[in-house]
């Protein structure tokens, strides 16, 4: 018997999919599970809700954490903008879980997040659901390596059908419409993260010259928007099209000691704004004079490339002791990228030989890069448990 299950069921009758969803996951466990792992989507609040509470009424005495999503992963596909339900269940003997709800209080002129627990030695990841609307989870993910001591932090930003307003978080029976839930969890049983990027490199690696907060004026001792404009002249013509259509990012170099920054090697953060008048590129994140940055390309190709190897290295590296998979892919990763909402569940299960891969398509993605937890776009982050 198995220790990981899991399922996805849809239809206009949210609660009886959940039902459905919940059985068949749990069916194939060798025991009542330890873990639920959820994910809800439909158009209706109200019903969404339900549903949600219904997945937790079904399996009591287990750790259940959840949230609603714009589209859903499990049973060996994906599901987007249309009522489904995906369950994840796992019998964990070997995995220490403790549970964590993350509020924001006022604290002075700033924001204070409270509620977050001491990691224990034996802890070797952190699952991670945030209301992105309502929870700073850009600010809290970025100091969450030192502040938890280096531990890889691993989930996604939880979104709804209606936007703002439509989010909620399923935690320990609880719904919870604000802030952030989440598992500290250790022992032998957590295999590892993964995060597929799925760009790769144009142009040569070159160092901040000018920069200002996440404006960045000078790039090796040349006006930035006048490097980029070099560069983008210099492509060949079907890059030029990637660059012009919105496939155009930037790569910051988590080494600035290699000897050579090549793909794999940045974080990737997205190019917000061009001003000529200026002669300067607004990015994604913050940058200082020095750093050293390299101009990204992203498109069908590269990113299912990119998740290949990186699924290819995970698999090695970890000895293929993966047999249960959380996966969190990007909300525009899906059909709008791939033409289908089941690569990227696909391909794990292949690669990494894994039947039960649940996840949710993230309005935000969280995993580490480089020792170092960050919030991404586009990309596809994993946790992975093993026998």
């Amino acid at each position: 018997m198995a220790r990981f299950g899991d399922a996805l069921a849809s239809g206009a009758d949210l609660v009886s999919a959940a039902e459905r969803a919940v059985q068949e996951a749990v069916r194939s466990l060798d025991g009542p599970p330890d873990l639920i792992f959820f994910s809800v989507c439909g158009t209706d609040t109200e019903e969404v809700v339900l549903a949600g509470e219904r997945v937790m009424g079904m399996a009591p005495g287990s750790v259940s954490i959840g949230c609603t999503s714009a589209g859903v992963i499990g049973g060996g596909r994906g599901v987007e903008e249309q009522g489904a339900v995906s369950v994840w269940a796992a019998r964990l003997p070997d995995v220490e879980m403790t549970p964590f709800q993350l509020d924001v209080v006022p604290e002075g002129d700033h924001l204070a997040v409270i509620g977050m627990r001491e990691p224990d030695e034996s802890d070797r990841a952190a699952l991670l659901l945030a209301d992105p609307y309502r929870f700073p989870a850009q600010s809290f993910v970025e100091r969450s390596t030192d502040a938890l001591g280096g531990l890889p932090l691993v989930g996604g930003l939880a979104d709804g059908m209606g936007g703002n307003g439509s989010v909620r978080l399923f935690f320990e029976g609880e719904v919870v419409d604000a802030g952030a839930i989440g598992l500290l969890l250790g022992g032998d049983g957590i295999v590892g993260t993964m995060v597929s990027q799925g760009c790769r490199p144009v142009g040569p690696a070159m160092a901040v010259t000018g920069a200002e907060g996440n404006v960045v004026s000078g790039l090796a001792g040349v006006p930035a928007y006048d490097r980029l404009e070099q560069l983008i002249n210099a492509l060949p013509p079907e890059e030029q099209e990637l660059a012009a259509g919105g496939g155009l990012h930037i790569g910051i170099a988590m080494d600035e000691y290699a000897d050579r920054h090549e793909q794999g090697d940045f974080l990737i953060r997205s190019v917000v704004g061009a001003d000529p008048d200026e002669n300067s590129l607004t990015i994604g994140d913050t940058v200082d004079v020095g750093q050293t940055v390299r101009f990204q390309v992203r498109d069908r190709d590269t990113a299912d490339t990119d998740l290949l190897e990186r699924l290819g290295s995970f698999g090695e590296d970890t000895g293929g002791r993966a047999a249960g998979v959380l996966l969190f892919s990007c909300n525009g990763r899906g059909a709008s990228m791939f033409g289908t909402a089941d690569h990227d569940v696909r391909a794990v299960r292949r690669a990494l030989g894994v039947d039960a891969v649940t996840g949710f398509f993230a309005a935000g993605e969280v995993g580490p890069v480089a020792g170092r937890n960050h919030v991404h776009s586009y990309t596809a982050c994993l946790l992975a448990f093993g026998d």
